[in-house]
């Protein structure tokens, strides 16, 4: 037994190599002189922030960052309002085609997304929304996998609950964000924290809809940057941007990751 613990123990820590080892060396060729980063050399002679220095002149990466936020927290908040009031419809109000919407929505997540692409564009055309933030945040503001979430939470909470609300006069609005929200902290928590990563992550979207780079999010201006010719083909440059890039949703996971791995547990959802 005790043979078999430690290969346990020897394969986790492979993996844990395996994993971070890329990271890190990216941070450290970050730091790195430019001619010691072509023979990844794992621990450079010196250390020196002048790639950062350099990205920091070269883009607005501060700007950036905002505006990644700004549309990640805007995503993740709308989300959770809508998915949350969809979810509770569909696992507790009757009316009829309930089951057959249900099945709509499971049904998209099997398409892929470059489908709706176009028509997604063209649409924020006719609205006037191209570079603009609205572009960023409204297409997005309720997906499938945070109604499926949520319909799934609402249905194992028991219905007397729901019915001494509605003795005492809650409307349904009220049993949502009064009764049901208290009590689906893991399922909030598991859809807010996938929501802002794929949101932060995102690049293609903003390429098409936002043009002005005071628009720009951190992905979408990092990927303009690296493969624009304003790195100048400097690979420290370019580490250092995506060292930036990376390092607020690892710093995220780092301070979550304690919920995240709960909310997981609890709803019974597997990476």
């Amino acid at each position: 037994m005790g043979s078999r613990k430690w290969m346990i123990y020897l394969v986790l820590i492979a993996g844990v190599i395996v994993f971070t080892y890329p990271f890190f060396w990216m941070v450290m060729a970050s730091l790195a002189p430019e001619k010691e980063i072509e023979s990844l050399v794992l621990l450079p002679s010196r250390m020196s922030l002048h790639s950062y220095q350099q990205v920091v002149e070269k883009i607005p990466i501060f700007r950036a960052l905002l505006n990644s936020l700004l549309v990640s927290a805007a995503v993740t908040a709308g989300v959770l309002v809508f998915g949350s009031m969809v979810g509770y419809a569909l696992s507790r109000l009757r009316f009829r085609g309930r089951n057959l919407i249900f099945y709509v929505i499971l049904f998209t997540m099997t398409l892929p997304f470059q489908i709706t692409l176009i028509p997604q564009y063209i649409l924020m055309v006719k609205f006037g929304w191209v570079d603009t933030y609205l572009a960023l945040i409204v297409p997005y503001i309720m997906n499938a996998f945070g109604i499926i979430m949520f319909r799934q939470f609402f249905m194992s909470i028991p219905q007397d609950l729901i019915d001494a609300a509605r003795i005492d006069g809650c409307g349904d609005l009220q049993i949502l964000f009064r009764i049901l929200w208290p009590n689906a902290v893991p399922a909030l928590v598991t859809v807010g924290i996938i929501t802002f990563m794929n949101t932060w992550n995102e690049v293609l979207w903003p390429l098409i809809v936002i043009r002005v780079e005071e628009l720009m999010t951190m992905p979408q201006l990092i990927a303009l940057f690296a493969v624009g010719g304003r790195a100048e083909a400097q690979l420290g440059v370019k580490l250092a941007a995506a060292t930036m890039l990376a390092l607020p949703i690892v710093l995220a996971y780092l301070f979550f990751q304690r919920y995240f791995i709960e909310s997981m547990a609890t709803t019974g959802l597997k990476e």
